[in-house]
């Protein structure tokens, strides 16, 4: 009786034990998800953002991590947002005194005699008698070589106006084309952020996020977005998980540059120029724009960085190019993108 008792403790020890590896194995996991950003979105949660066609956002930026959302309409459903004009800093070069007027401005001149118009020579009497009466002669003797400039001088104006008439047809006609080439350009899909007047609406946490979309009598870009109602009524704090394609460390971008092509993270530099590229556009950051334009040096960087993912011979001769990128001089200008988005941002709670 005492051994079979003391193989049953054996095994309550065992089970035991089995059961705190357990525990401590779905710790392990949940500190894991905790560190990747959090829990795993729900079934429904997907259904409901598919639904609405919006994705939560996370940026993390310098000054901290933020939540937004994103969107991605036609062009011709949305208004671009309303930037506010930036003062001219050399506006005070510009500006008159008040009450000044161009006709009434008095200029002194140095030297006053040397702008004075230039006294027309006298002519005697006789050289006036002489010239008429050879002006005379040279008209008597020949009428009829001025008679033929004069018929040759119209048959040229005749062929320029022909000429112009033709030129300005051909302008009409071009016109005319051109016109009908912007009538014919399909409309492309662009991004809409949770913005307002060119500034991008960054939550420190999710509440405060659901609570500005649920909360009335607010402004913002999104609001003419179709599905927004929709929105408004189905968010929940326990939905606002972005996915891993929706999380953006730019934060991270320009150390991980400065370490040097052996060390870059291709999937962190091109989700920043995703983000970037849909953020210049949605918030009108022209600098942003033409520094990741195509042909740029960060836009071959990013090409690139996809070549090289891709493997293959391209991949190879991409690694090649990519080691003639400077590092230094990328991350500079990624520092300024960088700078330029969060001067863009207004943060929330």
């Amino acid at each position: 009786m005492d051994a079979v008792d003391e193989v049953d403790d054996e095994a309550d020890a065992v089970e035991d034990a089995d059961a705190v590896e357990d525990t401590e194995d779905v710790e392990d996991d949940a500190d894991f998800d905790e560190e990747g950003g959090g829990s795993e979105r729900t079934a429904q949660a997907d259904a409901m953002w598919n639904d609405v066609k919006i994705e939560p956002v996370e940026i993390a930026l310098p000054k901290g991590v933020g939540y937004t959302l994103r969107a991605y309409r036609l062009n011709t459903e949305l208004v671009p947002t309303e930037v506010e004009e930036e003062e001219d800093d050399f506006a005070i070069l510009h500006r008159r005194p008040d009450g000044d007027e161009d006709d009434e401005r008095v200029v002194i001149l140095e030297n006053a005699e040397l702008f004075e118009d230039e006294p027309e020579p006298e002519v005697s009497p006789k050289a006036s008698k002489k010239k008429k009466s050879k002006d005379d002669s040279d008209e008597s003797d020949e009428p009829d070589e001025a008679a033929e400039l004069d018929e040759s001088d119209e048959s040229e104006k005749s062929d320029k106006d022909d000429v112009s008439d033709e030129a300005d047809d051909d302008a009409k006609d071009d016109e005319e084309e051109e016109e009908e080439e912007e009538e014919e350009e399909e409309p492309e899909e662009v991004p809409a952020f949770l913005s307002h007047r060119g500034k991008l609406l960054l939550f420190r946490s999710v509440e405060g996020l659901v609570e500005f979309v649920k909360s009335d009598d607010v402004e913002h870009d999104m609001a003419q977005v179709d599905t927004w109602s929709s929105l408004k009524k189905r968010i929940t704090v326990s939905s606002v998980v972005p996915t891993a394609e929706n999380r953006y460390e730019l934060d991270l971008v320009v150390e991980n540059l400065r370490g040097g092509q052996d060390a870059w993270d291709t999937d962190l530099l091109l989700g920043a120029g995703e983000v970037a590229r849909d953020l210049a556009y949605a918030l009108r950051l022209e600098p942003v724009r033409t520094a990741l334009a195509p042909g740029s040096p960060l836009d071959d960087l990013d090409e690139g960085l996809r070549a090289a993912a891709a493997g293959g011979v391209g991949g190879f001769f991409a690694k090649r190019r990519l080691k003639k990128i400077g590092a230094q001089q990328a991350a500079l200008g990624w520092r300024t993108i960088i700078g330029k988005i969060s001067a863009a941002v207004d943060w929330r709670d």
